[in-house]
């Protein structure tokens, strides 16, 4: 009878990472993505030799006078009317339930927290609160009210592929 596994399958490893060689326990492989923020790629790299970080840009109207403030990230202004809450909700609701689906495995929580994302985000948004910042913490906030148990996910790694979905929109849409 031949067997098929599925990506989402765990595969069994005897005595792996355990003192006893009878002991089986279950690893779960993870996809190596380019455009995941959490792949196994990251985790590459961060352990490879790092070369020196640029030195930071120069803010504009300070005579060559190096600038060390963070630069606050803003939604657009038109996000923040009902009509564009509305939108950009809905759009986050369906860009992070794919992701999440793709990322591991399809399963319920993550209809859950896609939908809480978008429901956090939205309110976020109704409250004028255009702080990318400030956005995530309470996104953070209101996922972690979820139960995960079931799940590959938590509510910051949620939240923090909700604000990098909703940072690479921003970015696409300044370019149009």
């Amino acid at each position: 009878m031949a067997s098929s596994t599925s990506s989402c399958a765990p595969l069994l490893l005897n005595g792996l990472a355990s003192s006893s060689p009878t002991r089986t326990r279950a690893f779960f492989p993870s996809p190596v993505s380019p455009f995941s923020p959490f792949s196994a790629l990251t985790s590459i790299r961060a352990s490879s030799q790092r070369s020196p970080l640029a030195p930071p840009p120069r803010a504009a109207g300070f005579d060559g006078d190096q600038d060390n403030r963070v630069q606050e990230l803003r939604v657009p202004d038109s996000w923040l009317t009902p009509a564009g809450a509305a939108q950009e909700s809905e759009w986050l609701r369906e860009t992070l339930h794919k992701w999440l689906d793709g990322e591991y495995c399809p399963e319920p929580a993550n209809v859950d927290i896609s939908n809480t994302a978008a429901r956090s985000y939205r309110e976020s948004l109704t409250a004028k609160q255009s702080d990318v910042g400030e956005i995530l913490m309470k996104m953070v906030g209101d996922l972690q009210e979820l139960s995960y148990q079931e799940s590959f996910h938590g509510a910051f790694s949620s939240a923090n592929a909700a604000v990098r979905l909703i940072t690479q929109r921003m970015e696409s849409s300044s370019g149009e």
